[in-house]
């Protein structure tokens, strides 16, 4: 079934917000909030984000609903400073415009005529369509750089194994490094705790390594750069 794409709705708290955050960048407004800019915000929109994240696992509606008010005034901001850019000006009904535009494309069998397929294969053709959007060359492109390692590592290892790359790069390069990771794991990977056995082991292994002077952050992310080089030279794209 064909559906009308939904109206964009003009809540009262959100231009509450809007008109709020327009007269503390305003003259006579906050000295504060007038100098920001998108950089000096980078870190509060990674703190809430990171806080909406704590406020979901523990269940708590109300840290809920306010941790997402704190994101939701991140990006408010974002686009307030964004506005007043004199060669590329943009405001939060473009944001939300563009975002509303990107879903409709993505969602064919929703506002087209294309089937309704199941959940996963949903996921797998948002992926298609948003790669032949960006034209993207290689599984690796759009991949933030700047994720911490663990998630970088993660997103990296996923997008190969949609792509069926993972067979001819494996993740570890150092066939006995390799080996041992296999050998420390095999074991935690049959028992029926599995999740607490590797987060166990994970722990004690950063823990060895910091205890040895390692910075297991950086470590981590040099090994991910190398493994996303060896994907992209599989692929036979040029950086």
């Amino acid at each position: 079934m064909t559906h009308e794409r939904p109206p964009l709705a003009n809540g009262e708290g959100v231009r509450a917000l809007i008109a709020l955050m327009d007269t503390l960048r305003s003259p006579g407004g906050c000295p504060w909030d007038a100098e920001q800019t998108h950089e000096s915000l980078l870190e509060y929109l990674l703190e809430e984000s990171y806080e909406t994240v704590d406020a979901v696992h523990s269940g708590d509606r109300s840290a809920l609903r306010e941790e997402l008010g704190d994101v939701l005034l991140q990006v408010v901001f974002h686009a307030r400073i964004a506005q007043e850019n004199a060669q590329d000006p943009f405001d939060v009904d473009d944001v939300a415009r563009g975002i509303v535009e990107k879903l409709t494309r993505r969602h064919p069998h929703v506002f087209g005529d294309a089937a309704t397929p199941a959940a996963h294969e949903a996921q797998a053709r948002w992926e298609e369509l948003k790669a032949a959007e960006k034209q993207r060359a290689s599984v690796t492109d759009g991949v933030p750089d700047s994720m911490p390692a663990s998630l970088l590592a993660v997103k990296l290892l996923g997008r190969a194994g949609r792509k069926d790359v993972t067979a001819a790069v494996p993740a570890v390069a150092d066939e006995e490094a390799a080996a041992a990771a296999h050998a420390m794991f095999s074991q935690a990977l049959g028992s029926p705790d599995v999740q607490q056995r590797v987060g166990e082991m994970l722990l004690g292994l950063i823990a060895a390594a910091t205890a040895a002077g390692v910075d297991t952050e950086t470590a981590l992310r040099n090994a991910v750069r190398d493994y996303r080089a060896r994907l992209r030279a599989a692929e036979g794209v040029e950086d």
